[in-house]
């Protein structure tokens, strides 16, 4: 075997609706091998077949290879379909005060039918200012356990305010483990989302929900490595573009939502050297656009929609648009149609360039001498086809200039990164850019952003606008940093990369809400 200094190959694979890409880098950073494989219906065998590609790639090397580092759709998938999912038991830490509005009264009666078990609100939760609401009803969470035990795969608990005042929720974990069992999973939500009773316990119930996936997620991982004799570590890529080692993926595997996105983004500042920019990852189903900041995914300031379900999680700002490569075009050259149906992975039989009879988007842009693929050239398609795909590309562009000056919030000072295997249709001049960047490697952005990712830890916390607010802070920087290092990351080289504070309103005392996000590259192997 290699000695540890010479495990220095990563690879990042990315799994999407149309390919799943294979990426792999050396201690440098470079890239050394790349593929991009049709995501298939299973999702393990796409990606299978995309580690084989880039294994081959580096021959005798392979050995090298110390890190595996995966994004994927398994759990937005699972959300979105109604399907893997597990039974929840829901307890929410309120009474009396959160009666009127139960938990999940908001969700598609589909999905709340095929999670919750059960649900209760029992007395707890604290004030704003750390006073309790009530009393823990001990008794009361008991009592609902009994009723659930055997029909419940996971537990997920809700306290008001729990992300300032974890005690509560801490107890009903210890109850849980001992009426149901010790190793019974629980979600708490202190560890899940930020302030916001409805949207944090919607996703620590989702959390809760996904842990069967994660379990097949891992068990799916494992088997690739095994099958390739790959003695690898495992990580997962999250939301906000960073890493969590697969012990971490598990017990939150909610996080993993929206990892594409973030790892698109990352993967663009990297290749293009640039830390602010708008970034447009299009691929063969859509078109995201979001925005770099200092390096990393701009983040949603509002509530995230999930399945119907309204959270508050860690989400990358994006705007998604129905345009990609697989786009079908239809209609006439007056009135042309773009999507939002597309082809995706099978724009390889039924695309005009690839000797398909279905017009694309693809097909508009190598008409348009923007990118040259397949083996077919448009140009040899009727008068009033070669009419249709000008129109609809021209179409197409509007909206993307719409979208861009939509993400950019009116500011036209930074360049535009077009990445994704459907790049070249974005045109070379945008409106509201300075500039259209198209880097190397740009069409496995989303593979690289999960290969070069940091690791991440995060904290929110109220604390005294005087007296005792440093000491506050610096607890919660604590905390942010612990959890980075709970994820997988090098305890020494672990950084504090965002702290605000915000001031609370209508308190007896000054206050302020503190949230930090700690990151820092993966400890050694």
């Amino acid at each position: 075997m290699p000695t540890p200094e010479r495990r220095d190959l990563r690879i990042g694979i990315d799994v999407g609706g149309t390919n799943t890409d294979a990426v792999v880098l050396d201690g440098r950073n470079q890239v050394l091998a790349w593929t991009k494989q049709p995501t298939s219906a299973d999702v393990t065998s796409g990606m299978r077949s995309a580690l084989s590609h880039v294994l081959q790639q580096v021959g005798e090397d392979a050995t090298r290879v110390g890190r595996v580092m995966l994004g994927t759709t398994h759990a937005t998938n699972a959300i979105l379909e109604r399907r893997n999912l597990g039974h929840v038991a829901v307890i929410r830490l309120g009474a009396p005060a959160t009666t009127a509005v139960p938990p999940l009264e908001a969700w598609p009666e589909d999905l709340r039918e095929a999670v919750a078990v059960g649900a209760v609100i029992v007395g707890g939760g604290h004030f704003v200012d750390g006073y309790a609401i009530s009393p823990l009803d001990r008794d009361a969470v008991r009592r609902f356990l009994g009723s659930v035990a055997g029909r419940a795969d996971a537990v997920a608990v809700t306290g008001v305010f729990s992300p300032a005042f974890t005690d509560q929720e801490l107890e009903v974990a210890e109850l849980v483990r001992a009426e149901l069992g010790h190793e019974h999973p629980v979600s708490m939500s202190h560890e899940i989302g930020s302030l916001g009773l409805l949207e944090r316990e919607n996703a620590t119930v989702l959390n809760a929900a996904l842990y069967g996936v994660a379990r097949d997620v891992t068990h799916a991982l494992d088997e690739v490595l095994r099958d390739r004799n790959l003695d690898a570590a495992p990580f997962f890529a999250q939301n906000d573009g960073t890493l969590m080692a697969l012990e971490y993926a598990a017990r939150y595997p909610v996080l993993t939502i929206g990892s594409g996105p973030a790892n698109s983004i990352r993967g663009a500042a990297f290749l293009s050297g640039v830390e602010d920019a708008i970034v447009a990852d299009v691929g063969g189903t859509s078109t995201d656009l979001g925005v770099l900041v200092r390096g990393f995914p701009r983040e949603s300031a509002a509530a995230v929609d999930i399945g119907g379900v309204r959270t508050n999680f860690r989400m990358p700002d994006i705007l998604s648009l129905a345009i990609g490569g697989g786009t079908i075009l239809s209609g006439s050259a007056t009135d042309p149609q773009v999507g939002p149906e597309s082809l995706g992975y099978r724009i390889g039989q039924g695309g005009l360039v690839f000797g398909g009879s279905v017009p694309t988007l693809t097909d508009a842009a190598v008409l348009a001498g923007r990118g040259r693929v397949g083996h077919v050239e448009p140009a040899s398609a009727p008068v009033e086809l070669q009419e249709l795909l000008a129109a609809a590309l021209q179409a197409a562009d509007v909206r993307v200039v719409e979208a861009v000056d939509q993400v950019a919030l009116g500011k036209a000072d930074r360049p535009l990164v077009a990445v994704g295997g459907g790049a070249f249709v974005i045109p070379d001049d945008v409106p509201g850019a300075t500039e259209v960047l198209r880097p190397d490697h740009g069409d496995v952005a989303n593979a690289v952003g999960a290969a070069i990712a940091l690791v991440s830890g995060r904290w929110d916390a109220i604390a005294p606008a005087g007296e005792g607010r440093r000491k506050a802070i610096d607890q919660a920087c604590e905390m942010a940093v612990r959890r980075a290092v709970q994820a997988g990351a090098e305890p020494d080289r672990v950084e504090i990369v965002e702290l605000t504070e915000v001031p609370l309103s209508y308190l007896p005392e000054p206050a302020i809400r503190v949230h930090v996000k700690a990151a820092g590259p993966l400890g050694w192997l």
